[in-house]
C-alpha cells in the first residue's frame, strides 16, 4: 500500500476472509478480460446521478496531468497511456451524463469466479495532544526505524506489491506486530495524538484514515503514513472461529459491539490482527470530501472506489451494479487500493464521513457487475474486447 492509501475497511477484510474461493480448472480462466458493451447495458444507468464521479474524474485527472503523455497509465495494461486520456480530461462538458457517454466506451470486467463489492468510511475517534486523563493510547506517527521494500522494482511481477521492516545489521527483519506495539511502544517514535478508545483506534486503522475530533471541538484529518508490514487477520474469522459470532452475522456493527460487551478479551481478539497502521496529521480541508486515497486525491462519498491496482489503473471510471437488498449502482473514480482489495472485479467503494456512511459500509458485502469506461480512442485500438496475457 502506498504512504496515501487507504486500507481496506472492516466489511473489506471479513468479506475477503470469509467469501467462498474460486473453483479451479485444468485451464484457469485469465485473470482479467474485457468485453465491449453499451450503456444500455448498464443496470439503471439513466436513473443514477453523475455529477460527483464528473468531479471526482476531474480530480484525478489533475494528477495525471503532472505525468508525461508517453507513461502508461498502470494495471494489467489495458489502460494505454496517460496521452489516451488527455482528451476527456481537457474537457470541459457541463453536462455530466452528455461527457461520460459521448466521450467514453463501456466494457465489462469479467474474471474466473465471482464478483465482491465492500465498503469503507471515513471513522472519527476522540484525541488529545497530551497524555493526560483518559487519553492514554498512543497514536503512532511514521516510525523512523521502518523500512519499505517496493518490490516491483525488484521484479516486474510483483508490481503493487510490498515489504515492510526494519534493519538488524545489514539484515531486514519483520517489524514488531500488534501485541509487540501495544505491550511496549515503538522506541524512539513519538505518538502524535493520544486517545482514550483501543478499539476506536483499532477501527480507524482498519479503515486506513479519518478524524479526530480535539476536546475544544477542532477537528483533523488523521491520514495514513505507512504501516508495519504484517500480515492482516481478520478478527470476524477469528470470532466467527471461536463461536462468538455467526458467520451470517459478521459485520463491522456487530464486532464493534462484540468488543465493547467484552473489554477484557477485546485486546486479545484485536491483537490477532498482527497488522498496525501509522499516521499524520493534516488539516481538515472540505468537511464534505474524505481523506486522500492512493492516487493523491481526497475520496468523494459515493464517487471513489479502491480497486486491485495490479489489474486496474488508478483515475479510470467504473460502474458498479451490486445485487441483494441493499444494492448500489453508480459511477465511480478508481482513486484507491486496499490490502483486501484483490481480484478484477473486486472494489471498495468509498461512502464518506458520518453514522449513515457507516452503517452503508459496514453493511455492504455483495456480489454484483462491473464496467470500464475507457476513452473512445482507447476503446477503437482494443475492438470487441482485451485479455489479460
Amino acid at each position: 500500500m502506498t504512504p496515501a492509501c487507504v486500507r481496506a475497511a472492516a466489511a473489506t477484510v471479513l468479506a475477503a476472509a470469509l467469501a467462498a474461493g474460486c473453483t479451479s480448472t485444468n485451464q484457469p480462466a485469465p485473470t482479467l478480460r474485457l468485453a465491449r458493451a453499451s450503456f444500455a447495458a448498464l443496470p439503471k444507468w439513466q436513473s443514477v446521478h453523475l455529477d460527483a464521479a464528473l468531479a471526482a474524474f476531474q480530480r484525478g485527472c489533475a494528477m495525471l496531468a503532472r505525468r508525461d503523455a508517453h507513461d502508461p497509465m498502470g494495471g494489467a495494461g489495458y489502460a494505454g497511456t496517460i496521452g489516451d486520456w488527455r482528451a476527456p480530461c481537457e474537457a470541459r462538458d457541463a453536462d455530466a451524463r452528455q461527457f461520460f457517454e459521448t466521450r467514453f466506451t463501456p466494457f465489462t470486467v469479467q474474471a474466473a469466479g465471482h464478483g465482491l463489492f465492500t465498503g469503507y468510511y471515513e471513522p472519527q475517534i476522540k484525541v488529545s495532544r497530551s497524555r493526560e486523563g483518559a487519553f492514554q493510547i498512543p497514536i503512532y506517527g511514521l516510525p523512523p526505524d521502518l523500512v519499505r521494500a517496493d518490490l516491483g522494482a525488484f521484479l516486474s511481477r510483483l508490481k503493487g506489491e510490498h515489504i515492510a521492516g526494519k534493519l538488524q545489521g545489514r539484515t531486514l527483519i519483520p517489524y514488531a506486530g500488534r501485541a509487540a506495539i501495544d505491550a511496549a511502544g515503538i522506541p524512539g517514535a513519538v505518538p502524535i495524538l493520544y486517545t482514550d478508545d483501543s478499539a476506536a483506534l483499532f477501527f480507524l486503522q482498519i479503515q486506513g484514515s479519518g478524524r479526530g475530533l480535539l476536546a475544544d471541538g477542532e477537528v483533523v484529518r488523521l491520514a495514513y503514513a505507512g504501516d508495519n508490514g504484517q500480515p492482516y487477520t481478520a478478527i470476524g474469522r477469528v470470532l466467527v472461529d471461536e463461536k462468538e459470532l455467526s458467520k451470517d452475522a459478521v459485520s463491522l456493527q456487530t464486532i464493534r459491539a462484540w468488543l465493547k460487551a467484552h473489554p477484557q478479551k477485546a485486546r486479545a481478539v484485536m491483537e490477532q490482527d498482527k497488522s498496525y497502521v501509522f499516521f499524520r496529521e493534516t488539516p481538515l480541508g472540505d468537511p464534505a470530501l474524505g481523506g486522500i486515497g492512493t492516487l493523491g486525491v481526497k475520496l468523494t462519498p459515493e464517487a471513489s472506489l479502491a480497486v486491485d491496482a495490479r489489474l486496474h489503473a488508478l483515475a479510470m471510471p467504473f460502474y458498479v451494479a451490486t445485487e441483494g437488498d441493499d444494492a448500489f449502482d453508480g459511477l465511480l473514480i478508481a482513486q484507491d487500493t486496499g490490502g483486501a482489495i484483490r481480484g478484477a472485479v473486486r472494489g471498495d467503494i468509498f461512502f464518506g464521513f458520518g453514522a449513515e456512511a457507516e452503517q452503508r459500509a459496514g453493511m455492504l458485502k455483495a456480489p454484483g457487475l462491473m464496467f470500464v469506461l475507457l476513452p473512445n480512442a482507447l476503446a477503437a485500438k482494443l475492438g470487441d474486447g482485451w485479455t489479460a496475457p
